[in-house]
């Protein structure tokens, strides 16, 4: 039997999404679109520089995501890769991930108030993806009931986003809001690796756990406030923070990649 070839299809569109989304921002970081500085990104200790990019290893540090989302592209167009029946949510979650970077670095490069959205809109695409997945195949449902629960995951953080007041541990409702929708993913998949009936490689749903985790005690560790917030260094703990939550979203996407269901070929 012959082998199939790898579909490049999936790595294109995150080479196409990547090149785009990236080059907008520049635009938009240049011009001054997204806005006033209005000091959305303070708390994130590093301090804002003269120049177009207020905070560049914040910004900078971006780059993880746009790398993983092009590496889940490339893996996306695998001839064994499986995920809910349907190859084009590997692709989509490969553009999902790559948005992340440049709508992080829009808060962090000008910190304004749109680009503190664009931020947060970024990641509920990302939080959303996880648990509507998780919980769809939880409950052995198919792709239209995913693409209806991921909407409603990320209509309610926009809802969620709009709480007023401090969240201890996590600031703000919004990521109150993220943080839920990631238990809910890490939640699903437990129960999917304890039920069986599939095949998966855990050690990457390990990976990407830890990496989360890890990234999370830093993100407290290096608010502004904290001794460890060094505001004039480019060795930023909110950075390390990207970087780790880029190979978390990899490691999860490795995860979904490595699973077959009982009985397949």
């Amino acid at each position: 039997m012959t082998a199939r070839a790898r579909d490049l299809r999936p790595f294109v569109l995150a080479c196409v999404v990547a090149v785009a989304s990236v080059g907008m921002l520049w635009l938009a970081v240049v011009h001054g679109w997204l806005g006033p500085d209005v000091g959305r990104g303070d708390r994130f200790c590093e301090a804002a520089r003269d120049g177009d990019v207020l905070q560049p290893a914040n910004t900078f540090s971006n780059a993880g995501f746009v790398l993983a989302g092009l590496a889940i592209g490339w893996r996306a167009g695998h001839p064994r890769t499986t995920i809910a029946a349907n190859p084009r949510l590997a692709s989509a979650y490969g553009v999902v991930v790559v948005l992340l970077g440049p709508a992080s670095a829009a808060m962090h490069a000008t910190q304004s108030a749109l680009g503190g959205h664009l931020d947060l809109l970024s990641m509920y695409l990302v939080a959303g993806f996880a648990s509507a997945y998780a919980v769809t195949r939880v409950l052995g449902r198919g792709t239209a009931f995913f693409a209806v629960l991921f909407i409603a995951a990320v209509g309610v953080c926009e809802v969620v986003e709009r709480v007023p007041g401090h969240v201890p541990m996590v600031d703000i409702a919004a990521n109150l809001a993220f943080g839920l929708l990631l238990l809910v993913a890490l939640a699903g998949e437990a129960v999917l690796w304890r039920r069986g009936g599939a095949s998966r490689q855990v050690g990457w749903g390990f990976a990407s756990a830890g990496a989360l985790a890890l990234a999370f005690a830093i993100w407290n560790l290096a608010k502004d406030g904290s001794s460890f917030c060094q505001p004039q260094s480019l060795v930023q703990g909110h950075a390390a923070w990207h970087l780790l939550c880029a190979v978390a979203a990899y490691c999860l996407y490795r995860l979904y990649a490595s699973e077959r269901v009982s009985g397949a070929a």
